[in-house]
């Protein structure tokens, strides 16, 4: 599936952000509705629910070498280790959505929404509580992640 088919949005980060509001990242998608529909599906058909996916950020390049590093968005199937999406974005994109999660949760963990929509139709949405970061040589970057208390990986 091509990462031009999809659009990221985010609400509930930076300076006009309410503190207390969950953070909610919107990816759009403007291509054939059969074929993310049968990515998010299980093998009954129906659509995952969102202990059934995992959401990720991949860097291309160090984050120190960079201005504005390149990544990679993933939302994959958590059993099957499947793709259901990728989308090119920078980490001055993610990273901040990622500290407005944890500044938004105070003493509890830190949660957010993925609302997925196909051409303006919500198809799926997701509250989440973990968002893993890796480096570009693959390597999880814990101090960047959000990563639910308790959680060993």
């Amino acid at each position: 599936m091509r990462r031009d088919y999809f659009e990221l949005t985010v609400e509930g980060v930076g300076d006009d952000a309410d503190d207390r509001a969950t953070p909610l990242v919107r990816i759009d998608f403007h291509g054939p509705e059969g074929l993310l529909r049968d990515r998010l599906s299980d093998t009954d058909g129906g659509l995952l629910e969102a202990t059934e996916v995992d959401v990720a950020f991949r860097l291309r390049e160090p984050l120190s070498d960079a201005a504005d590093p390149e990544g990679v968005v993933g939302v994959t199937n958590r059993y099957t280790g499947d793709f259901v999406l990728e989308l090119n974005e920078t980490a001055t994109d993610v990273l901040p959505f990622i500290h407005a999660a944890r500044d938004s949760a105070g003493d509890e963990d830190a949660r957010y929404r993925v609302e997925i929509d196909v051409e303006d139709e919500r198809l799926v949405s997701y509250d989440k509580d973990t968002f893993l970061v890796y480096d570009h040589e693959g390597n999880l970057l814990r101090g960047e992640s959000l990563i639910p208390s308790g959680v060993e990986l």
